[in-house]
C-alpha cells in the first residue's frame, strides 16, 4: 500500500509472489519511488506474473506519458502489463502534484481515448492544444495492453464498463459489489464494439496473522487511515452505501488523534472492506468476495511489515491458488 517505501522489499514481494503462482503484482503511485521504474526493475526479475499499476492518477502525467510507459512496460515484461487508471484523490493530486482537482470523469474519458490511441499506434487526438501537430508514438503499437479503471461513484463506474478492460474499486462494500457489476453492464452496453469479459478487481486491505486479534487490529489500521487521514472520498463513497453511522464511529474513535481503531459499532466496515485474520479466516473471509463477483480481487498489505508477516500472509492462501480459485497481490 502507499506508505509502503522499501524498493528491495517490494521487489522481492514480486519475485517471491512469482515464484509462488500468484496472478499479478500490483503498485500504486504514491509519493515515493516512481512505480514504473519499480514495476520495470520486476519485470525483468520476474518470469510468469502479471505486472500491473493499481494505479497512476490521470492528473499526475500526460498522456502520452502514461502511453510510453505502458508500451515500455509490455515490452520490458513480455506482453504481461496491464495499465491501472484513476482520478486518484484530491489530496494526493494538488498536495503533491500542484495539480487542480476538478471535473475527474471527463479527466478520465480523455485519457483514456489519448491513450488507446496512441498504443494503437495513432495520432494523439488532441483535446486541449487542437491547432498542434498530433504526434504518435515512435515505439511499436502494443493495442493490447489491458486499461483497468479505478471507480467508487456510480457514472464512474459505468465509465469504466464503457472504455476499460476492468474495474478497480476501492473500500467498495463487498455487499455492493454485485450492483456494481450491474453498473459496469449498463456502461459496457454504451461500446459500439464487442463488449470484452470485464475483469472486476477490488483492492481489498488485508490483515494475516497467527493471533486473529492482532489481525482484526490490522485490518482496522487500515480502515481508519483511508477514513481519516485521506480526504472525504472514500467516507462520503461509504456514506453514500449506507454506512454513515459506522464512518462516523470510525471518526470518532481517532479524533482528536490517530488511533487506528475501529469500534465495535463499525465492526460491518472490517467484514465488507477487508480481509483479516487467522491464515483459515482470512482464507474465508477472501472466498466471500468471490462468491460476489470479483474475479482477480487485490491483496492490499500492511506496510513496514517484517519479511515473516509478509510470508506468512503469501502463504496463506497458497491452498486457493492451488485449488484454482486465485489470488492477487
Amino acid at each position: 500500500m502507499p506508505l509502503e517505501n522499501r524498493r528491495d522489499v517490494l521487489i522481492a514481494l514480486a519475485t517471491e509472489a512469482d515464484r509462488l503462482g500468484y496472478e499479478a503484482f500490483c503498485r500504486p503511485e504514491t509519493w515515493a519511488y516512481d512505480v514504473t521504474v519499480l514495476l520495470a526493475e520486476a519485470a525483468l526479475k520476474t518470469k510468469g506474473i502479471t505486472l500491473g499499476t493499481g494505479i497512476l492518477g490521470v492528473w499526475n502525467r500526460s498522456a502520452g506519458t502514461l502511453a510510453m510507459a505502458a508500451a515500455t512496460l509490455g515490452a520490458l515484461s513480455g506482453g504481461r502489463f496491464t495499465l491501472g487508471l484513476g482520478a486518484s484523490t484530491q489530496q494526493l493530486t494538488e498536495g503533491l502534484h500542484d495539480v487542480p482537482f476538478t471535473a475527474p470523469l471527463a479527466r478520465l474519458r480523455q485519457i483514456v481515448a489519448q491513450v488507446r490511441a496512441l498504443l494503437r499506434g495513432e495520432r494523439i487526438p488532441l483535446a486541449r492544444v487542437t491547432a498542434a501537430r498530433a504526434l504518435k508514438l515512435n515505439v511499436p503499437p502494443a493495442p493490447d495492453v489491458p486499461i483497468y479503471l479505478a471507480a467508487l461513484a456510480d457514472e464512474s463506474v459505468r465509465l469504466a464498463g464503457e472504455l476499460a478492460d476492468g474495474w478497480l474499486p476501492f473500500l467498495y462494500p463487498r455487499s455492493h459489489l454485485t450492483a456494481g457489476r450491474a453498473l459496469l453492464a449498463e456502461g459496457a452496453a454504451r461500446r459500439r464494439e464487442e463488449t470484452p469479459k470485464l475483469i472486476v478487481a477490488p483492492s481489498v486491505p488485508t490483515a494475516v496473522a497467527e493471533d486473529a486479534a492482532v489481525a482484526r487490529q490490522g485490518a482496522a489500521w487500515f480502515v481508519a487511515f483511508y477514513l481519516t487521514t485521506m480526504g472525504a472520498l472514500y467516507r462520503q463513497s461509504l456514506v453514500r452505501r449506507g454506512f454513515a453511522k459506522e464512518v462516523e464511529a470510525v471518526i470518532a474513535a481517532n479524533t482528536p488523534r490517530f488511533t487506528g481503531d475501529v469500534p465495535d459499532a463499525a465492526e460491518p466496515l472490517l467484514e465488507e472492506l477487508t480481509v483479516f485474520g487467522t491464515p483459515a479466516q482470512a482464507r474465508a473471509r477472501l472466498a466471500r468476495w468471490h462468491t460476489v463477483g470479483a474475479d482477480l480481487p487485490i491483496l492490499l498489505l500492511r506496510p513496514q511489515q517484517t519479511p515473516e508477516e509478509i510470508a506468512l500472509t503469501l502463504d496463506a492462501f497458497r491452498p486457493m491458488l492451488a485449488a484454482g480459485d486465485g489470488a492477487r497481490a
